[in-house]
C-alpha cells in the first residue's frame, strides 16, 4: 500500500483511534472546566526556560493536556526553536544483523527468538561506504550504523573498522551516528576522536516497565552508556518505543528520565512498535497516530532544543497523519527501505510527501556534542550552571 495517501484510513475501533483515556486525563479536563478560564499544562510550560529539573508530575500534566492544546503548544515551542519547514533525513544501516544475545522482546535480531532474521557477519567496508554514498545522494544528512551486539567486548577488529568508517563518512560531509550496544569510557573517546557525531542508545521505556521487556541489560547500564558518550563530547540520540504493552505512565516515565539528564539528548526518537512474528510481542495492537502525537508534543515541550525523530512505525501512518506529527514538533525521519530489519517508507513517496507538505531537508549540524554546546541547567526556572565548551 502506498505511503502517500492523503486520506486517513477508516480506523477500526475507538481505542485504535484515540488510544486510552486515563482517569488522570479525564480528571484534568474536568478540573479545567470547573476552574473557569482554561490553561493547560502544555500552555503553562510552552514559554518556559530550558530545564533539567522537571518533576514527573509536571511531565504527566503536559502529557495529559487536552489533545488540541498539546498539539498547538508543541507546534509553538517547535517554531520558537527550529525552522518548522526543515526535517532532517537520516539513514540507518544494519552493519551487523542478527545473532544478538539480548532478550529484548520486541527485537527480531535476538538469537532467543525464531524469526526470519538470521545471524550475519559484519558488512564489508565497501558495502557500508557505498550505502552511505547512496544515502547522501538521496538527501540524507545523517548516516547511522547499527550492530546487533550487547557490547563491544572482544570485537577489537570490527570496532577498528567502524572507527575508520566513521572517519570516512564524516569526510563525506554527513553527520555520523552509531548504535553498537554498551560503551565504556575508552570506546566512547575513540569514537569521538574518529569524528562520531552522535551515539544512539535508547532507554526504550520507563524504569518500572523495563524489566518486563528486557532482562539481559539493566536500565542503569543504559544510562551509564549515555553518560560515557556525553562525557566524551558525543551528542546522544535516545528515545523509546510505544506499543510494548506499557501504560501511559510508563511513556511519561521515559520522557521524564530523558528530560532530567544532565544534558538533554540531542535527539529523541519516538518509535511505534512494528510487531514482528516470532517475537514475544508479535500480537501487540498497533498504536494510533494520536498516541504518537501526544508523545512527540510532550517531548517537544519538555526538551525544546532536541531533535524529535519520527522513527519506526512511520510506515503505518498516512501523509496526513505524519503531517500531524511534524506539526506537533517532529523534525526528523529515517529514510530508506529498512530500519535495521523492519520495513520503512519508500524514498520516492517521502519526496512526494516533502513536496506536498512544503518541507525542506535540514542540513547537517556539526556544531553539536557535549563539548560544543553551552547548555545551562535550570531549577525552578533559574539558571544554576552552564556546561563549559572545550
Amino acid at each position: 500500500m502506498s505511503a502517500f495517501r492523503l486520506a486517513t484510513n477508516p480506523l477500526r475501533s475507538a481505542k485504535r483511534f484515540y488510544g486510552s483515556a486515563t482517569p488522570s486525563r479525564l480528571a484534568s479536563i474536568q478540573n479545567i472546566k470547573a476552574s473557569g478560564p482554561a490553561i493547560s499544562a502544555a500552555a503553562l510550560h510552552a514559554d518556559g526556560p530550558l530545564r533539567n529539573d522537571w518533576s514527573r508530575e509536571e511531565i504527566q500534566a503536559i502529557y495529559d493536556s487536552p489533545f488540541m492544546d498539546l498539539m498547538y503548544f508543541g507546534a509553538k515551542v517547535h517554531r520558537a526553536n527550529f525552522n518548522a519547514r526543515e526535517v532532517q533525513q537520516c539513514t540507518l544501516l544494519s552493519i551487523k544483523t542478527g545473532g544478538c544475545t539480548e532478550d529484548c522482546k520486541y527485537c527480531p535480531q535476538s538469537s532467543r527468538y525464531d524469526t526470519v532474521v538470521k545471524a550475519q557477519k559484519m558488512l564489508d567496508n565497501d558495502e557500508i561506504l557505498k550505502a552511505a554514498l547512496r544515502a547522501k545522494d538521496a538527501g540524507s544528512t545523517r548516516f547511522c550504523m547499527g550492530a546487533a551486539w550487547r557490547d563491544l567486548a572482544g570485537r577489537k577488529s570490527n570496532f577498528s573498522k567502524i572507527l575508520n568508517n566513521v572517519k570516512t563518512i564524516r569526510g563525506m560531509g554527513m553527520e555520523v551516528c552509531c548504535t553498537l550496544g554498551m560503551l565504556n569510557e575508552t570506546q566512547a573517546k575513540q569514537l569521538k576522536e574518529a569524528g562520531l557525531t552522535a551515539y544512539n542508545h535508547n532507554l526504550d521505556t520507563s524504569r518500572e516497565f523495563y524489566p518486563k521487556i528486557i532482562t539481559t541489560r539493566s536500565y542503569d547500564e543504559r544510562l551509564e552508556t549515555i553518560g560515557h558518550a556525553q562525557d566524551a563530547g558525543i551528542s546522544v540520540c535516545s528515545g523509546g518505543i510505544i506499543g510494548l504493552g506499557e501504560q501511559e505512565e510508563d511513556r511519561v516515565g521515559l520522557l521524564h528520565t530523558l528530560s532530567t539528564l544532565k544534558q538533554h539528548p540531542e535527539s529523541v526518537p519516538v518509535n511505534a512498535l512494528l510487531a514482528v512474528p516470532g517475537t514475544p510481542l508479535e500480537n501487540q495492537t498497533p498504536v494510533s497516530v494520536f498516541e504518537m502525537v501526544r508523545m512527540i508534543a510532550t517531548a517537544r515541550i519538555a526538551m525544546p532544543k532536541s531533535m524529535v525523530r519520527l522513527s519506526a512505525g512511520r510506515v503505518k501512518f498516512s501523509v496526513s497523519e505524519q503531517a500531524m506529527c511534524f506539526m506537533a514538533g517532529a523534525n526528523s525521519i529515517f529514510t530508506g527501505d529498512k530500519l535495521l530489519t523492519t520495513p520503512n517508507n519508500d524514498a520516492t513517496e517521502d519526496q512526494k510527501m516533502f513536496e506536498f507538505l512544503g518541507l525542506v531537508p535540514k542540513p547537517p549540524n556539526f556544531e553539536q556534542g557535549a563539548d560544543k554546546i553551552d547548555q545551562p541547567s535550570y531549577q525552578n526556572g533559574i539558571k544554576i550552571k552552564a556546561e563549559v565548551s572545550a
